[in-house]
């Protein structure tokens, strides 16, 4: 991605939504586009992983795990598919693990934060659904820039 976010907005002000939570960068790529996937799930990773195994195809896939940071959705393994699979990046509403390995990965990830304990694995969850948090509604197929100074999503 050649643009930055704070440029594009102030472009295409009417055409974008800006995410006001503030995500920590934790993955090997800062700045990351593509069209958006979405997950719905909580303390639960198993939909995130499955569809992190199929092609992404430049992808970003969005999960909102209501803000949870009481176990990480995805760690170093997780995130290594989504590479060879083709993923840009995973934006999460919640926490991460592995955080030394994710940022040597060429994937964007935006989280939370970060929490070692492991996740439930019962397949919970919903994909490719409208997805809203932080007053942004995230919808499968727009697109969505990140870069160093945040989040931006196609109206």
């Amino acid at each position: 991605m050649t643009l930055v976010t704070a440029d594009l907005y102030d472009e295409h002000e009417e055409a974008l939504q800006s995410v006001s939570l503030q995500f920590q960068n934790l993955g090997g790529r800062a700045r990351f586009s593509g069209a958006i996937r979405t997950v719905t799930c909580f303390e639960d990773n198993a939909l995130i992983k499955s569809i992190l195994a199929a092609p992404g195809e430049g992808s970003v896939l969005v999960v909102d795990g209501a803000g949870s940071l009481n176990s990480a959705l995805m760690g170093d393994m997780i995130a290594e598919s989504a590479v060879a699979n083709g993923w840009a990046g995973v934006v999460i509403n919640g926490a991460i693990r592995d955080r030394v390995a994710l940022s040597h990965l060429d994937l964007g990830v935006k989280a939370l934060g970060s929490n070692p304990r492991k996740s439930s694995k019962t397949g919970s969850g919903e994909a490719d659904t409208v997805v809203a948090f932080a007053g942004v509604t995230f919808t499968p197929g727009r697109t969505i820039y990140c870069d160093e100074d945040g989040i931006l999503v196609e109206r």
